[in-house]
């Protein structure tokens, strides 16, 4: 397996390894979502120089607000092919399982989730195409 930081349990691995950064800036907080550097905000411009991540501008975005699982889920299979490899894709969701069945199914199916950041109504889970 690749070493991309979500599929690890808590504590394996080392902040180089699953960050690339020696002060852990980027990590998951346990709930397939990133924590922030410190100083940070998620979604905030990083200053110029910086590693800290920032949310990915997103190619596509599947609005899914107001619709139950499995369809944030099933959204998100039909489109993904739409976006080029390597391309983020976001689904906004407010089914509390769609914070976590979106990460899972990334996992499930090579993607990449980059983040799942919140909103004012749910959240904006960002997906990277991994094939």
């Amino acid at each position: 397996m690749s070493n991309r930081w979500f599929g690890r349990a808590a504590g394996q691995g080392t902040p180089a390894t699953v960050a690339g950064r020696p002060d852990g800036a980027g990590r998951p907080d346990g709930a397939g979502r990133m924590s922030p550097g410190p100083g940070q905000r998620l979604g905030t411009a990083a200053p110029e120089g910086s590693a800290v991540p920032v949310a990915p501008a997103p190619l596509l975005t599947l609005d899914a607000l107001g619709r139950k699982c499995p369809i944030p889920i099933i959204m998100l299979a039909e489109r993904i092919n739409e976006v080029p490899v390597g391309e983020v894709i976001a689904v906004l969701a407010d089914d509390p399982a769609a914070e976590t069945d979106v990460p899972a199914w990334c996992l499930m199916k090579s993607h990449d989730h980059v983040l799942t950041q919140p909103l004012e109504r749910g959240w904006s889970i960002m997906v990277r195409r991994g094939y």
